[in-house]
């Protein structure tokens, strides 16, 4: 592992096929222009090497220490990972995998002080052994916590928060409980405190239904489950406001008084996100020991090794990061 006073961060390569590297090394050419903090890449360094040689790139890749001004620093992953942008192979996973669980333990003893993950292709993992919904719950367990995670998108003031996630939307409705929506809107609040330096967050709770159930006439859930769990947590001293219709909640005006927006399911708290921030939006998973932050997109097969990614997503995400272990 290099050596640098502080820690840097650490990044986990992703999928190798995908744009995660072509952003990497994009963003550590341009690094004077941006004018990054030092991180160190996990992944497999030939490959590295190679991908930079096929997108034009000259500057040292090592796993030696080394200045980030002058050379990129790899913690090296052993395995086998073809340079074949576009083409997920099995044969990669192993090394993606390693890289995610030694990048995480690098942050997890201090070596690291926070984590940006590049990403993942799970279909190509699967034959691996990966048997996680995603990214988020394998980091998750990795951390030991034993707690959900939450995952939170965030666009400067802009943050929401899906209480479910990547399951279908038929079964939300039977996956909401006022357990699942308290302990989600808990991790919210607390995260938003110690992590962001929001003293007193406040927080708002979309309905499932349209016009938020309207009293019972278009669903019961918010009746039911929805706001006795927001009753609760205003008892526990929690500033959160809700049910509310979602249609008119993402309304700039509505949405800037509070400090994040929690949603029951994936598209209501993402569409508004990716709306107005869809190059430039973070992912951050709240509820763990370490900061982790994610680029707001998949792996882009389709455009991988061409150079043509945008790194506006992983600039955000490292910046974050960055902000977020700075002010801990």
């Amino acid at each position: 592992m290099p050596d640098f006073s502080p820690p840097p961060l650490a990044i986990s390569i992703g999928e190798p096929a995908g744009v995660g590297p072509d952003i990497i090394l994009k963003l550590y050419a341009e690094r004077q222009e941006h004018d990054l903090p030092p991180f160190v890449v996990f992944g497999h360094t030939e490959f590295l090497r190679a991908r930079a040689a096929r997108l034009g790139y000259d500057f040292p890749i090592t796993t030696a220490p080394a200045e980030f001004a002058s050379t990129l620093p790899v913690v090296d992953i052993v395995g086998l990972v073809p340079d074949h942008p576009g083409a997920p192979s099995p044969l990669s996973a192993p090394v993606v995998i390693e890289a995610i669980r030694q990048a995480v333990e690098a942050t997890m003893t201090g070596t690291c002080r926070g984590l940006v993950t590049g990403p993942i292709q799970k279909s190509a993992l699967y034959a691996a052994g990966f048997r996680h919904p995603g990214h988020t719950e394998f980091i998750a367990e990795l951390c030991g916590t034993g707690r959900l995670p939450v995952m939170m998108l965030c666009h400067d003031a802009l943050r929401t928060v899906p209480v479910t996630i990547h399951v279908p939307l038929s079964a939300v409705p039977g996956l909401l409980t006022h357990g699942l929506i308290i302990e989600t809107c808990r991790a919210v609040a607390h995260d938003l405190r110690t992590r962001f330096r929001i003293a007193e967050p406040k927080l708002a709770v979309a309905g499932l239904n349209p016009h938020a159930g309207e009293q019972g006439s278009i669903g019961l859930e918010e009746l039911d489950i929805i706001g006795p769990a927001i009753a609760a947590l205003q008892f526990e001293g929690i500033d959160i406001t809700g049910p509310l219709p979602a249609d008119t909640l993402f309304y700039p005006p509505h949405w800037r008084r509070y400090d994040a927006v929690i949603a029951m399911y994936h598209d209501q708290a993402l569409i508004p996100i990716k709306t107005v921030a869809f190059e430039d939006a973070v992912n951050v998973t709240l509820g763990l020991p370490i900061v982790r932050t994610s680029p707001d997109h998949g792996t882009a097969l389709d455009i991988a090794g061409t150079g043509t990614a945008s790194v506006r997503s992983l600039l955000a995400a490292i910046r974050l990061a960055d902000r977020l272990t700075a002010a801990r």
